[in-house]
């Protein structure tokens, strides 16, 4: 006999959510009382919103509470990883090699270790 742990959210009586973990059930949880609380103070707003787009909202806000607080100025936005950004430039150089019949420029390869090395001679050299 196989036994099983599931975690429930009940709110009001009424089971919401089943949930596998109990990590999983508190963010839920947690994410629904923000949006309680998100619905109260919209209920307080001079603009004049149904029950419904009332509940859409606050459950929105609080489900992308990140983006809210970035967007409030509370919280910094994360920085976009270096590569990401150099892959646009990347392949620009390509289509413009292409475009003059030139072969692709060969992609660096990745060794952290040749890198480091080569930083390190670099930084003696500057001393």
């Amino acid at each position: 006999m196989a036994v099983e742990s599931r975690f429930v959210v009940i709110r009001q009586g009424v089971e919401v959510e089943t949930f596998m973990d109990k990590k999983s059930a508190d963010e839920y949880d947690k994410m629904l009382d923000m949006a309680d609380s998100l619905a109260e103070m919209l209920s307080h707003a001079p603009v004049e919103l149904t029950e419904q787009a009332t509940e859409e909202l606050s459950i929105y806000f609080a489900k992308h509470r990140e983006d809210v607080l970035i967007a409030l100025q509370a919280k910094k936005a994360k920085p976009e990883p270096a590569k990401a950004k150099a892959e646009p430039a990347l392949k620009a150089v390509e289509k413009k090699a292409e475009s003059k019949g030139e072969k692709k420029p060969a992609k660096a390869a990745k060794s952290t270790k040749a890198s480091k090395a080569e930083k390190e001679a670099k930084l003696s050299e500057a001393s």
